[in-house]
């Protein structure tokens, strides 16, 4: 059995028309914004015009599923079997804010992923119910063994797509501002503010269960 590539193979979606030297294809970093990302945007085209849904995500291997509602229009192109539904996958983080003297070299400092592919529904209960812990454990790792599963009425109700990581991509930028020559003695601030998330105290549930103590995988957070 061979062994899976350390990288993913580059195609025209892939490789980036400006800031070719920002992108990347190791599995590695790839997985790794993937799975400090909570919140996906997942693009198709509907009737002819493209849409962009936020959604939750989780990743198993080289495997993406995607939470939707069985209801929602992805879900049920995705359900066809033949062809299933074409996509693109985004997660971003933002880094830092890049504050150069002139306005035009501002930016930011980012990691980023974009997807593409073709979903398809996940039907097997098995497959769904696994899908479905990973969804949880993506936000909070190990949560899906510290609640209860979803009941039949539940997995009736949700449903979940398959996107396979085949053709990836990862676009990072680090680094301080990129200010001309010229500009240097500009009398203006110039660098770089981090960003990066924040976590609280949690607070409990005005209704939890007297003596229930927050499970020590939140300190992790």
């Amino acid at each position: 059995m061979s062994a899976t590539p350390t990288a993913y193979e580059p195609t025209d979606r892939t490789v980036p028309s400006r800031g070719r030297q920002k992108a990347r294809y190791d599995r590695e970093t790839v997985h790794s914004i993937l799975d400090q990302a909570y919140v996906c945007h997942l693009g198709f085209v509907r009737d002819g015009a493209p849409v962009v849904l936020p959604t939750l995500f989780g990743r198993v291997g080289e495997t993406l599923y995607v939470h939707g509602s069985t209801g929602s229009r992805p879900l049920l192109a995705a359900g066809k079997a033949d062809p299933g539904l074409p996509v693109c996958l985004t997660v971003t983080h933002v880094d830092g804010l890049v504050l150069a003297r002139s306005a035009f070299h501002h930016s930011i400092n980012y990691r980023s992923v974009v997807v593409h592919g073709t979903a398809y529904q996940v039907t097997d209960e098995d497959e769904c119910r696994m899908a479905l812990a990973a969804l949880v454990d993506h936000v909070v790792p190990g949560r899906s063994a510290d609640s209860r599963p979803a009941n039949a009425k539940e997995l009736a109700a949700t449903a979940v797509i398959r996107l396979d990581l085949t053709e990836v991509s990862a676009k990072i930028r680090t680094g301080g501002p990129n200010d001309d020559p010229e500009d240097l003695g500009l009398p203006f601030w110039s660098g770089v503010v981090p960003v990066a998330p924040a976590y609280g105290t949690p607070v409990p549930a005005a209704d939890l269960t007297p003596g229930v103590a927050a499970p020590d995988y939140l300190a992790a957070l």
